[in-house]
Parts: structure tokens; C-alpha cells; sequence
């Protein structure tokens, strides 16, 4: 692991998902960029003092002169974005397939260059989008992708949090690198979350996203980057939408939810209730579908992620160990027909949809094409 040391967010989620996946163990790590607090996560850890490395590119060069059986097999890169792409270019390089957190990196040509990488080496890069692992809404996705319901007409995404409302907000950890351009990169909320929302929107339709108009601003006074945006959208197959990403919505947790509407139905999914999918068709009462692998009208997708029997919910942690244990199936070469972490062309799209929106609100919401 590169990244998640003490005081982080997300790398203890990345570790307990991947105890909750089964398939492979924390061996090794550069927890921070501060040598004494990398030193002191590892010691937390339990890992072996010689396993604990000061920097990432003391990882990569002494895990890959240990034997093949002791080595580490995958790197997991945790940090803030301005590090992704040097992190696994450097990985990559040294032979070592990489997952790493969204969004992919912390700019279009970054990303672009490591996607150069992994073709030259032939690397395996994974991307974490969370909510794809969640058994509702690979429902949703296989329930448009049956055609039974026709073609996508319309999709309204939103993703609201309220803890970036004011300028005070900024001070902690988890706040002062997504408020630096220096280390988020071109994105402040359309990149944290807005990629998340981007991501659903092309996973449950099964189509891309070819051009937007979107509007960003910086709604709390002195910031540099976007902490509030909305866009316009078309997809491939004719439909139109409309996405939200804002961090300043006062009194929001992590508001995020979709709605799809097809010729004879519309699928409804939120992320705080996430065991439950909403389809209501055309002339016929509302369903509700549910998880649970006694489920039989389920689709494989779903029931590839669905751990417990119906009624014990399944949340976030399983959906980002749904992940973890997708991806060591893949670097062991075992990967799922469908497996649930984003791919690196995923990433990249997300990537354009960042610059796209930047662009587009900087020429007053013109229409830009994700090229």
C-alpha cells in the first residue's frame, strides 16, 4: 500500500475491504511521505520493520528484489491524487499491477501517460469506483442491458455532501489537500465526486457520455478549485441528462443518487438506502428489489457480489471489498467475466469528463465534446 497512514480516510477502508474480500493480506507499505509517520503506520500495522518503506519508490525497487514467492503482488496506491500517477507509473514499471483510488490521477495528461505505461509494460490498472460493487446496482445495469425495458431516454444523477458548506470546513486532513490544486489537480468536487457520479452514470446504462455543459464555481469565498457544479449531458445512445456534484449542500452526508428512464420503466437507486432498487414500469405497481443470495430473480452480476441471505444489508465496505477481491482474482489471472472494479479506460473517460467540465465552464457552459 502507498499512501493511508495514520490520520487517513481511506486507507483503512482499503484494508478492511480487503480482509473482508478473503484473497489477499496487507504485506508491505509507504503510508505517508513523512519518513517518522510512515515508520510509525507500519509499526501500528504490525508490519515487519523491513517491510515498512520510507517512499514509494523504495517500495517498488526493494519488493521487486525480494523472491518471487515473498514479494508483494499487487500495489494499492491510497494517496492524494497528485501522487497516482508517478506512484503507479513507478509500479508499473517495476512489474507490479496497481489498484489505485479514484480519480485516476490529478490530470487528463497524467492519465494519458500512464495509460502509455501500462500498454508499454502490459500492467494491470484497476480503479476503485466504489459504488459499482454494490449488488443493486449491477441489477440496474443488467436490467437495462436486457433491452426488456428499451432504450435510455433520460438519467438524472446527483451527488450532494455538506462538509466542505463553509470556510472553516477546510482546515482538517481530509479537507486541505481536495481544496489544493497542487494535490487534487484540475477537480475540486467534480473531481472528488463528480468522477463517482460520471462513473454510475456510464456503468448502469452501459453507454458513454459524448459531450456536456456544465457550470463549476467555488462557492465558499477564497477557494481555488470547485467545491459546487452542475452539467447537462448526452449519452451515445441519444439519451439526455443532468449531473450534480456539489460539497457545500448544508446538512447532506454523501447524497448519491441515480435515476435511469427507459421507454417502459424507470430504475431508482440511493446510496444511504443502497439494499433497495426501485423499478416502477409503465402501467404496473412499483418493485422493489432487494440482495440476498436466496434471491433467485436476480442477475449473475448481482449475485456474483451478494454475500448474505436477504434482509442483512450489504454496504459500502462490501462493495469496495467486492473490489479488492475482483482484482486479486485478475492479477492471479483469474478475472471475473464482469469484474467490479473500473478498468483503466474507465478512469481515463473519467479523467476527460474533468477536463470537459472545466472547459465547458470556462467558456460560459458551452457544449464540449469528450473526445
Amino acid at each position: 500500500m502507498i499512501g493511508g497512514g495514520e490520520g487517513a480516510f481511506i486507507g483503512p477502508v482499503h484494508r478492511i475491504a480487503a480482509a473482508i474480500a478473503g484473497n489477499c493480506r496487507l504485506v508491505a507499505g509507504a503510508f505517508s511521505s513523512d519518513a517518522e509517520r510512515a515508520r510509525r503506520s507500519g509499526e501500528a500495522l504490525g508490519l515487519a520493520p523491513e517491510r515498512s518503506y520510507e517512499s514509494y519508490a523504495a517500495l517498488v525497487q526493494r519488493e521487486r528484489e525480494l523472491p518471487a514467492d515473498e514479494r508483494a503482488e499487487f500495489v494499492a496506491i491510497v494517496t492524494p491524487n497528485h501522487v497516482h500517477a508517478p506512484a503507479a507509473i513507478a509500479a508499473l514499471e517495476a512489474g507490479f499491477p496497481v489498484l489505485t483510488d479514484k480519480p485516476l490521477t490529478d490530470t487528463l495528461d497524467a492519465a494519458l501517460q500512464l495509460q502509455e505505461v501500462a500498454h508499454r509494460t502490459g500492467g494491470l490498472v484497476g480503479v476503485t469506483h466504489t459504488y459499482t460493487g454494490y449488488p443493486m446496482i449491477r441489477q440496474a445495469r443488467a436490467l437495462v442491458a436486457a433491452g426488456e425495458f428499451g432504450a435510455v431516454r433520460r438519467v438524472a444523477v446527483r451527488y450532494t455532501q455538506g462538509w466542505l458548506a463553509k470556510a472553516e470546513d477546510q482546515g482538517g486532513k481530509q479537507a486541505e489537500w481536495r481544496i489544493d490544486p497542487a494535490r487534487s489537480g484540475l477537480g475540486g468536487a467534480f473531481g472528488d465526486i463528480g468522477t463517482h457520479a460520471f462513473n454510475l452514470v456510464e456503468f448502469v446504462t452501459g453507454e458513454r457520455m459524448t459531450r456536456l455543459s456544465a457550470e463549476l464555481r467555488a462557492a465558499v469565498p477564497g477557494r481555488q478549485l470547485d467545491d459546487d457544479g452542475a452539467a447537462m449531458f448526452h449519452l451515445e445512445g441519444g439519451a439526455r441528462g443532468t449531473l450534480i456534484a456539489s460539497q457545500i449542500c448544508t446538512g447532506d452526508a454523501n447524497g448519491l443518487e441515480i435515476s435511469v428512464w427507459t421507454e417502459e420503466a424507470g430504475l431508482h437507486w440511493r446510496q444511504e438506502q443502497p439494499n433497495s432498487l426501485r423499478v416502477v414500469r409503465r402501467g404496473r405497481p412499483e418493485e422493489i428489489w432487494t440482495p440476498g443470495v436466496d434471491r433467485a430473480y436476480l442477475d449473475e452480476p448481482a449475485m456474483a457480489v451478494t454475500r448474505l441471505p436477504s434482509g442483512h444489508p450489504e454496504g459500502y465496505l462490501e462493495a469496495f471489498a467486492n473490489i479488492y477481491r475482483d482484482f486479486a482474482e485478475a492479477v492471479r489471472g483469474r478475472a471475473p467475466q464482469q469484474p467490479v472494479y473500473a478498468s483503466l479506460s474507465d478512469g481515463v473517460a473519467g479523467m476527460r469528463f474533468i477536463q470537459a467540465a472545466h472547459d465547458s465552464s470556462a467558456r460560459g457552459a458551452a457544449w464540449v465534446e469528450l473526445a
